[in-house]
């Protein structure tokens, strides 16, 4: 088999035509050149250059050589500078799990400074819930997820993403909607309410009772849903009202009134970022350190 050493001396002898200019580019003298070619040619079972004492030209079979011989060389640079981008973590996949609001929240912010920032990565999304997250990056199944809070083991690592407001979900044609004011938390207390399940949607049912138990409000519970989505769905059906998300808002449901709630402290529905301590692939280190960044600009247009 050739190798690259004899494929550049090729080269550089059909593009010159003169085996002394050949010898002087590639910094060498002419006879080990000469011998680079012969061995090639022997190798090939062809001849590549008709050589007289005063001209040097391509055979057919040379020229055709010639432009396999140049795509070889530049596959090889190319594999070389992906390689070496590759262990930078400027090129590689990187399988990213995401919950589903979080395709409304933040998700779109960390593929858009992907894109700006590392073009040569390719992330590979998986809509999956918070539990199977982590699981898969435990496994190896995905190397980093979009998860609610909390997540506890020794070998993960989180990231605090995002945090948002609780908003009251109201049927348009609701008193809640049509009033001027913002509805208070106290209004939920008695009212048919439309609450997550305790097992499908674990997480906003812990964040929303936890917001009832404070404001000692107790609303009168209609159905338990896992999905942000379908509990809008039945809003709009007049099932009652519900609390959501304010990423919520980008489903703009018809028939369906998003509001701000007064006596909710804070922006309850935390959002992070969670991977595996260990995980060698280096496109994964590159996009932690671009999250990061993304997310202490974030912070920092916030205190602005």
């Amino acid at each position: 088999m050739f190798s690259l050493e004899q494929l550049v001396s090729f080269v550089a002898v059909a593009e010159e035509l003169h085996y002394g200019r050949a010898a002087e580019r590639l910094s060498m003298t002419q006879p080990p050149l000469s011998r680079r070619i012969q061995l090639l040619e022997r190798e090939l079972g062809v001849e590549l250059f008709d050589r007289t004492h005063r001209t040097v030209r391509l055979t057919p079979a040379g020229r055709v050589f010639l432009a396999e011989a140049r795509k070889i060389l530049r596959s090889s640079q190319e594999a070389t500078l992906y390689v070496r981008r590759a262990k930078q973590g400027e090129v590689g996949v990187v399988t990213l799990g995401f919950t589903a609001t979080a395709a409304f929240s933040y998700l779109d912010r960390v593929l858009a400074a992907k894109n700006a920032e590392l073009p040569g990565v390719d992330l590979v999304l998986r809509e999956m819930a918070t539990s199977a997250q982590v699981e898969e990056v435990l496994a190896g199944g995905i190397d980093v997820g979009m998860i609610r809070p909390p997540v506890t083991g020794g070998d993960i690592v989180t990231l605090p993403l995002w945090r948002e407001p609780l908003l009251a979900a109201l049927p348009s044609a609701h008193p809640l909607a049509r009033r001027k004011k913002n509805p208070d938390v106290r209004d939920f207390d008695r009212e048919p309410f439309i609450m997550y399940s305790p097992s499908e949607g674990r997480y906003f049912h812990d964040v929303v009772v936890a917001v009832f138990r404070t404001a000692r409000v107790l609303p009168a519970y209609t159905q338990y849903l896992g999905q942000v989505h379908t509990v809008l769905a039945l809003v709009k059906a007049n099932f009652g009202v519900a609390l959501v998300p304010a990423a919520a808002a980008a489903l703009r449901l018809e028939g369906v009134v998003l509001r701000p709630v007064d006596g909710i402290e804070g922006h309850p529905v935390e959002l992070e970022l969670m991977w595996r301590r260990g995980n060698d692939n280096p496109a994964l280190g590159a996009l932690l350190t671009v999250v990061g960044n993304l997310v202490r600009r974030t912070r920092q247009s916030t205190v602005d």
